[in-house]
Parts: structure tokens; sequence; C-alpha cells
């Protein structure tokens, strides 16, 4: 196949019975269970969207925030936006960039490349197995494009891994793929025509975006439990080589950064 397809239907089904994760967690093993048990076998065109956190849970990614010592610029930035200033400082160090800060939020370029609230370091639901106490936050996957490539070699679907993110030109947090394996992350339409016959000329979709957020949808943001969403109705060929870092808009070029 060298063309991509959506057809009128999508579907999209959130993979029940998943467990806590936790470190040094088969990711892979875990999800395929779940699939197993709730009788949802794996074909061609599915893609699997993994919610970061899972990744993020598997790998280790905890930050005991009492073990932070805060810098000085963790302090002046946790001054003006409330944030516990052992947050900021984990902030600051899964950063190369602080864009913006107000009361409440710090809007940071990730290490990754990706301009996020945070830098994608969560609060919620970061606690690890067996701790009952402390404060407690998840960085983002050390490498989310290589963690997809794991888990498509072992499920044998393209994957996306996703997270949710604000925007700065609108409000509310949708699904991005920030990991992508076995998918174009980039929809190339030019050339394609339109109901008149004009030929398009500047269109690039965002592939991987677009199912993340079809899978967001599914995933919820609270104690849904529901880490992992199949998505089914996509046409693609196969890419070995597109990541999710092909979805970054250079620096140069990025007005809000």
């Amino acid at each position: 196949m060298t063309a991509i397809e959506v057809g009128a239907c999508l579907g999209a089904f959130a993979v029940p019975g998943l467990p806590i994760v936790g470190p040094g967690d088969d990711l892979a093993a875990v999800i395929q269970g779940a699939l197993v048990r709730a009788e949802l076998p794996l074909g061609d065109g599915d893609v699997l969207v993994v919610a970061s956190k899972l990744v993020s849970r598997a790998e280790g990614r905890f930050v005991d925030l009492g073990d932070v010592a805060p810098s000085p610029r963790a302090r002046e930035l946790a001054a003006v936006t409330g944030h516990d200033p052992a947050h900021v400082e984990v902030i600051l160090r899964e950063s190369v960039h602080v864009s913006r800060f107000a009361r409440g939020v710090i809007v940071a370029r990730h290490r990754l490349g990706f301009v996020v609230a945070n830098a994608g370091v969560d609060l919620s639901n970061a606690r690890p197995p067996g701790a009952t106490v402390g404060r407690w936050a998840l960085t983002l996957p050390r490498d989310p494009d290589a963690s997809a490539r794991r888990l498509r070699a072992a499920l044998g679907v393209a994957v996306v891994i996703s997270d949710s993110f604000g925007r700065p030109f609108r409000l509310g947090s949708v699904g991005v793929a920030i990991g992508a394996a076995g998918l174009p992350a980039l929809w190339d339409q030019s050339g394609r025509v339109d109901l008149h016959g004009r030929s398009l000329e500047h269109t690039t979709t965002a592939l991987a975006d677009q199912i993340a957020c079809v899978a967001d949808l599914v995933a919820g943001q609270a104690d849904e439990a529901r880490g992992a969403v199949l998505v089914r109705g996509v046409r693609f060929p196969v890419d070995d080589v597109a990541t999710a870092a092909d979805l970054l808009r250079p620096r140069a070029e990025d007005l809000y950064a």
C-alpha cells in the first residue's frame, strides 16, 4: 500500500483489565495478556495507542520530590507560579529552555523537543507501587520513539505513545503522539484534489497526533484506568523510519517557544 485511507467509520477500543504497572514490568506482555483476556486480537492496520504514563511507570520514571534539592532558579520560578519548588526543579532538569511562565504553569521545551506545560512532569497517578507516603512526580519516558519500537516489535502492530498537551493558542488539552513506530507520523496530502478539482498545495496532516486524539477520547484523564486503546479504521503503508520526532517544528520556526 502506498496511500493512506481513512474510512467513514473509525473504531477505538479501550483495552480492559490492565493492572497498575510498576518499574520493570514487561509492558508488552501486560498489554498482550489484557488483549487475550478481552478477546481483542490484533490485525493488519491496527494501531495500539499507549499512554505515556504507562510507559513511564514501567520504565521507573518516578521521582521522590522529598529527595530533590531545589536550585535558586527553581525557587524563583516556584515563587511566581505557586508550584512546589522541588517539582519546579524536576521540570528544569527535564527541560532545555523555559519559554513562558505564569501563575500555575511553566511552559518549557522538553529535552526531547516538545514544547509542553511543566515539561510533561506529572503529579497525578505518580505514586509507585508499594509507596504509601511521599510526594511523587512522574517524568516522560526517556525515549518514547524507542519505547514505541520495542512495543511494536513485541506486539506486531503500529504503536503510538500518547500524552495530553495543552496548546498556546486554544484552551483545553488534546492527545498528541510523543512516540510512534510502524506508521507515518505525518501525512502529506499535497497533490490530492478537492471537490472542485483544485489541487491541494500545502496540506500536511499530523496522522499520529490524530490517532492519539481518537484514543485520548476513550482513555480519559482521571481514574478510568484505560492506558491502552486499540484504534481501527485507518489504512496506511507500514513505515519503519517515521517517528514522532518528525512532528516537531524546528525551533527556528516556532513562534511560541
